[in-house]
């Protein structure tokens, strides 16, 4: 009876210990030459892509580099849907194209999008990539995104400026709190607050953003019905308790007011760059004119600056056309010190530049793409009612949230568009195009966010609502892989960036837990092998074994299904070989 009785409690620590997994997202890292050289003589250019972790479906995009400046104001395309200022544009892209996991190669014939010949000189390349092959994974249980119910923020940086290991998410409507890596099935580890507004403030509290130098307090957007004014409110967030107003901040807790409110916009909340706090006006139920962005001093609550955005988002036409005489904007996010702007109700995408604004209010708008490119436009078919009307919140796509990674691709959930997922824009807001996850369907979609701040934990995160059960499917929050890259293409011979040895860096971070990235060199293009040993000198793990291009290369190890440690990891090339030693925590 005794050994019955051991047996069955080592039994039940065994199923206790393997209940308990934390979320390990399986990360895509796309990687090529930071530097490629190019005659530009009408020969093809290939170049090389590795694609570590999961396949990926690969964007290549060619931009103009420095020449930014000399771009000012500039409105082009069918019906002149893409408006660029103060920025570097982009001349090419490709057809996504599939990588597997490894090398491959993606070829550019030194043409623009017109089909003619681009002129010698310095360019920008981009890759884009995400996991088209793998269902997504489960991120957490307990904080999701659904339409019109639930829209999220993450915190990726900590309050010292620097990267967090494991980001914060929090539901916005429900004040949720959830840290990435945690137990997926754990409820024990979701963290609540619950907010009580003063009499004075009788609208909703919606979308909060945590103070950056103090994770400890939020600000909210809040507003009042009678008197119709927005203002910010600061909250002392008490874990599973009542949080409490931030007496010390603005006017007892409270930023100035006297700004109009809409009673409702709440939906895109406040958002901050560290600086400024921002918020939107932009009713797309109202028949008067109404759009703007507002710049409040993160400090003291005063209001800086508003910014007129009317010419841009409201319209008489539309209205009088049969749409809405505005089209939003009704999300707000901010990467960066860009915000980016949009709405489930129209076509208009946009990216600004407030610091920019500041100084000159013409420089506020970077780039704004509408309807023209068929990349989320409204009424575009040929059976449109309301032929290529923007603001018009009867159709789709419904697009409920804009995000952006550190090169600046935004993409949008795409909803109404049948079995896609996301509509994607590139760094300029050239439109890219719809992209759809492993096993999509012409379901619900409404969050997708982007992590790219270098952590563990950097990809895209999504819904799940298309697979189970639409809108009122449970909520849960949803990993797909995802990457970017940036490096140039130039006729020049670079002297300091050629490679001229053979070289490995100590892989970073180190210690590690679960994933680390493997950096080197090679002065001469061939077949390489990255290697995984352990102490006992046993190979555990191949993650390159491909020809690859003379240049700098990273591949990134997961090991996830490894047990804490010392290993040893080796690059090879040709007659090169290096030994480096890194050591996992668990």
């Amino acid at each position: 009876m005794k050994k019955a009785l051991v047996a069955s409690l080592a039994l039940l620590f065994v199923a206790t210990t393997v209940f308990a997994i934390n979320f390990v997202p399986n990360q895509l890292k796309l990687s090529g030459p930071k530097y490629v050289q190019y005659n530009f003589d009408g020969k093809a250019l290939t170049i090389p892509v590795t694609a570590s972790g999961t396949p990926a479906s690969v964007t290549l995009l060619v931009y103009t580099t420095g020449i930014g400046k000399t771009v000012t104001a500039v409105k082009n395309g069918y019906l002149g849907w893409h408006y660029v200022n103060n920025i570097d544009t982009c001349i090419y892209f490709s057809d996504p194209k599939q990588i597997a996991k490894g090398t491959g190669n993606i070829v550019w014939d030194g043409k623009n999008k017109a089909g003619k010949a681009v002129a010698p000189g310095d360019y920008t390349y981009y890759l884009f990539g995400y996991d088209d092959q793998n269902v997504k994974v489960l991120a957490t249980s307990f904080i999701g995104t659904r339409a019109h119910n639930a829209f999220l923020r993450f915190q990726e940086m900590g309050t010292d400026g620097k990267p967090l290991a494991n980001p914060i998410v929090y539901n916005c409507r429900f004040f949720e709190r959830w840290t990435l890596g945690n137990d997926p099935s754990d409820a024990t580890l979701l963290q609540t607050t619950a907010v009580t507004l003063p009499a004075s403030y009788a609208g909703m509290a919606m979308m909060p953003i945590l103070d950056p130098k103090d994770f400890g307090k939020i600000f909210i957007e809040v507003g009042n019905t009678e008197t119709a004014t927005q203002a910010i409110g600061k909250y002392v967030w008490v874990p599973n308790g009542a949080a409490t107003v931030d007496t010390g901040w603005g006017e007892n807790g409270f930023s100035a007011t006297g700004a109009q409110w809409g009673g409702g916009n709440a939906d895109a909340g406040v958002d901050t760059d560290g600086n400024y706090l921002y918020t939107v006006t932009g009713i797309h139920y109202v028949m008067q004119a109404e759009a703007d962005l507002r710049a409040w001093d993160i400090n003291d609550g005063t209001l800086v600056k508003t910014f007129d955005l009317k010419p841009w988002w409201s319209s008489l036409e539309a209205m009088n056309a049969g749409g809405q005489m505005n089209g939003g904007p009704n999300t707000l996010y901010v990467r960066d010190g860009n915000v980016f702007l949009s709405c489930h109700c129209s076509c208009l995408k946009q990216m600004l530049n407030p610091a920019m604004g500041l100084e000159n209010e013409a420089d506020l708008v970077v780039w704004s793409n509408g309807n023209g490119d068929y990349t989320m436009d409204h009424n575009f078919e040929e059976s449109a009612n309301l032929k290529w009307l923007c603001n018009d919140y009867n159709v789709g796509p419904y697009t409920y949230t804009l995000q952006s990674d550190a090169n600046k691709f935004s993409l949008a959930p795409s909803f109404d568009m049948g079995a896609v997922s996301f509509g994607l824009l590139a760094p300029d807001g050239t439109g890219l195009g719809y992209r759809a996850f492993a096993g999509e369907t012409a379901g619900g979609k409404t969050g997708q966010y982007m992590v790219d701040n270098g952590s563990a934990f950097d990809g895209l995160y999504s819904d799940n609502s298309s697979a189970t059960g639409g809108w009122d499917g449970p909520a849960g929050l949803w990993f797909v892989g995802q990457d970017s890259f940036k490096g140039s293409i130039s006729n020049k011979v670079a002297v300091t960036d050629a490679p001229s040895a053979f070289a490995v860096a100590q892989n970073s971070p180190n210690p590690f837990n679960p994933t680390t990235t493997i950096s080197f060199t090679l002065a001469k293009a061939g077949k390489t092998t990255v290697e995984v040993y352990n102490v006992a000198g046993q190979k555990i793990d191949t993650l390159v074994n491909s020809r690859l291009s003379a240049g700098a290369h990273s591949v990134v190890w997961n090991a996830a299904r490894f047990s804490a440690g010392v290993y040893f990891y080796t690059v090879k090339n040709g007659d090169f070989s290096k030994t480096m030693k890194m050591t996992l925590l668990k």
